[in-house]
C-alpha cells in the first residue's frame, strides 16, 4: 500500500471517528436536541417540489440559473426542472460524485472515477466527457470563457467549455492528513476563489490557473498529525470588498478582495460555511450555533444556540433572514439584525446537507433522498 493511500485511509478514518460532525453518516449515538416551541413571524411556504434521486453518500447541490434548477443524483441521472416540472431528464451512464455545475448553457457534473460531463442545458444531451484521473466531489464553476473542476485531491483544472479541454491546472502541497469534503471553488469575474487544506484560502487566475495571492485564513497546531488539521471544508463568501472564508480546527478571516491583504481574523472552528451581506458575515460552527460578525472588524454581532447540536448547515441570506438547514430536514429562519428565530419549515425528514441556493426570493433545497424544493420566505 502506498504512502499516499495509506494517508487517504487515515484521514477518513479520523473524518468517521472524531469528526462525526464532518460525517452525517457516522453511527452516532448523539441525541439530536428537540426544537423549541417557535411563535413564527416570518412566513415560510413550500412554493413547489420536485425530484431527482438520492445522493448515497454524497452531497449535491442544486444549481440555479434563472428560473430553471439542475440538479443531480448518485446513480447518473440529471434533471432539469422549472417551478417543479420536469423540463428534462437525463443519466449520464455512470455515477455521479460532484454537482451541479450550470451558466445556464452547458450543465457539468462529475464521477467517482474522475470524468467530466457536461450537458446542454436545453436539451439534456451529452455534449462532452473529459478525465482529470482523480475524484470529483464537488459541484463545478461554470461561466462563459471556463469550467473549472476541483478534484477530491485538491487540484484546480481549467477546462474548455466548447470541448473540454485542459486549458491549466493548479495544485498545491497538502499536509500529510486532510478532510474528505465537498467543497468547491467560486468565482468572480476572472478570479477563481478556493479553500484549502492546512487553512489557505487562494485567488487563482481564471484564464490561465496562475496564483494572484494567497491568505492564512488558520495556522496548523498542534502535537499530532490529526492536531494540525486545520482545513478549508466550505466555499468562500464574496463581497464587494471582502473575501471571506473558515477553517475547521481554525479561524475565520476576511481578505481585501484585490490584493490578498487580511483584514481581520478569529478564532472559530467550522466544516459547515459561512455567507456575507453588506455589514455582517454569518457562520455555523462546529456545534451549530450561528454567529453573526462584524464585516469590518470582526467582532460580535449575535450568537444563536438553539440550533447547537443539530447539524445546522450553511447560513444563506434571504433579505431580512438568514436561512439554514438541519440533518432532521428542517428550514430554520432567523432574523438577520439579532439572530432570533422566527421561522421554521420542514417539507420532510431527509437531512439536508447540500448548501441552501437562492433564487429570487426563494431558497432552494436539496435533501440527501433526492427531493429538491423550493421554499418562500416573507
Amino acid at each position: 500500500m502506498s504512502a499516499r493511500r495509506l494517508t487517504l485511509l487515515v484521514a477518513g478514518a479520523f473524518c468517521l471517528g472524531a469528526c462525526s460532525s464532518l460525517n452525517p453518516f457516522s453511527s452516532s449515538n448523539t441525541k439530536i436536541p428537540a426544537l423549541k416551541p417557535l411563535t413564527a413571524v416570518a412566513k415560510t411556504a413550500e412554493v413547489w417540489r420536485g425530484r431527482v434521486g438520492s445522493a448515497g453518500r454524497f452531497v449535491f447541490q442544486p444549481a440555479v440559473f434563472g428560473d430553471a434548477v439542475f440538479a443531480a443524483a448518485a446513480d447518473g441521472t440529471v434533471v432539469k426542472l422549472q417551478a417543479g416540472r420536469n423540463v428534462w431528464k437525463s443519466s449520464v451512464d455512470m455515477p455521479i460524485s460532484g454537482g451541479v455545475g450550470s451558466n445556464g448553457r452547458l450543465v457539468v457534473v462529475g464521477s467517482p472515477k474522475g470524468d467530466v460531463l457536461a450537458l446542454d442545458a436545453e436539451s439534456g444531451k451529452m455534449k462532452w466527457r473529459v478525465s482529470v484521473n482523480a475524484e470529483i466531489l464537488a459541484a463545478p464553476v461554470v461561466s462563459d470563457g471556463m469550467v473549472v473542476v476541483r478534484s477530491a485531491d485538491s487540484r484546480l483544472f481549467g477546462l474548455d467549455p466548447a470541448d473540454g479541454k485542459r486549458r491549466w491546472v493548479y495544485q498545491r502541497a497538502l499536509p500529510a492528513l486532510s478532510l474528505r469534503s465537498s467543497a468547491g471553488v467560486v468565482q468572480e469575474g476572472n478570479a477563481v476563489f478556493a479553500g484549502f487544506p492546512g487553512g489557505k484560502l487562494v485567488a487563482v487566475n481564471a484564464i490561465n490557473g496562475s496564483l494572484m495571492w494567497e491568505g492564512a485564513v488558520a495556522v496548523p497546531r498542534g502535537a499530532t498529525e490529526l492536531e494540525r488539521i486545520a482545513d478549508i471544508t466550505s466555499l468562500p463568501v464574496l463581497g464587494s470588498r471582502a473575501a471571506c472564508a473558515v477553517a475547521y480546527q481554525g479561524r475565520i478571516a476576511c481578505f481585501d478582495l484585490a490584493n490578498g491583504s487580511t483584514l481581520w481574523a478569529r478564532d472559530m472552528s467550522s466544516s459547515r460555511g459561512l455567507d456575507q451581506d453588506g455589514r455582517h458575515v454569518f457562520v455555523t460552527d462546529e456545534k451549530g450555533s450561528v454567529h453573526a460578525l462584524d464585516l469590518s472588524t470582526g467582532s460580535s454581532a449575535w450568537k444563536q444556540d438553539q440550533l447547537a447540536g443539530r447539524g445546522a448547515g450553511r447560513p444563506r441570506v434571504v433579505r431580512e433572514y438568514v436561512v439554514v438547514g438541519d440533518v432532521e430536514g428542517y428550514i430554520h429562519v432567523l432574523r438577520k439584525d439579532d439572530g432570533s428565530l422566527v421561522g421554521r419549515l420542514r417539507a420532510e425528514s431527509s437531512p439536508i446537507l447540500a448548501d441552501i441556493q437562492l433564487s429570487g426570493g426563494d431558497v432552494v433545497v436539496q435533501t440527501q433522498d433526492g427531493s429538491v424544493y423550493a421554499l418562500g420566505v416573507q
